[in-house]
């Protein structure tokens, strides 16, 4: 296993404003840049369910381990709710548009969020910084704020009040997002949906419309 288990282990679940926690390096530096390199050529904003892109080697291996029994169970324990029968839904992002980062709240079909951010380890951007909010109205209130740097894992339990979003960024901001969902007709309808979704950004792009300049 190459993600750091032991970091997962240690981190600390904070409950201001909504129980949510922080891995820095949760993928070891060491294997970053292949990560990045192995990451899927995606150059339209969006997410994209697994089944529709191609990564490399590593890439895979991220998401499998990811997905591993050793990872959930250690979810489970933080956010201390049982996640057995629940399955996963992994969607990945390379590029935001500018009008991306808008407030928002996971559905609460989804039951925990995590999303490991594969970009490199500095984020000199003020933008693209994700931001635990108070409210579903002001970026401001924030109780925290984490930059999308290579490896780092941001997870939370996905309540009503589970706010975030970012100020205003375009560009490459890869991360790979795992939601687990313990409703398999609704797990099946959301990929689905993706899918479709995908289909139809994939067509604009042969079309020459949706490329995000600068990924």
């Amino acid at each position: 296993m190459i993600l750091d288990l032991e970091a997962l282990r240690a981190a600390e679940v904070k409950q201001d404003p909504f129980p949510y926690f922080v891995v820095p390096f949760f993928l070891p530096r060491q294997y970053l840049q292949d990560a990045i390199k192995d990451y899927p050529h995606i150059d339209m904003a969006g997410v994209f369910p697994l089944d529709t892109i191609e990564g490399g080697p590593m890439f895979k291996k991220v998401v499998a381990e990811m997905q591993s029994r050793e990872v959930r169970d250690l979810i489970a324990r933080k956010f201390d709710m049982s996640l057995d029968n629940h399955g996963t839904m992994v969607t990945v992002r390379a590029c935001c548009r500018a009008t991306d980062g808008k407030i928002h709240a996971d559905a609460t079909f989804k039951k925990a969020t995590l999303l490991l951010y594969l970009n490199d380890e500095d984020w000199p951007h003020q933008g693209g910084r994700l931001r635990v909010l108070r409210s579903p109205s002001d970026l401001e209130d924030y109780a925290g704020e984490v930059a999308p740097v290579g490896g780092l894992l941001f997870a939370f339990k996905c309540v009503e009040h589970a706010w975030h979003g970012h100020h205003s960024y375009e560009g490459v901001r890869r991360y790979v997002m795992m939601n687990f969902v313990e409703d398999e007709s609704m797990l099946k309808r959301e990929l689905a949906r993706h899918r479709f979704t995908a289909g139809i950004k994939k067509l604009k792009r042969m079309l020459g419309i949706g490329k995000i300049a600068r990924a």
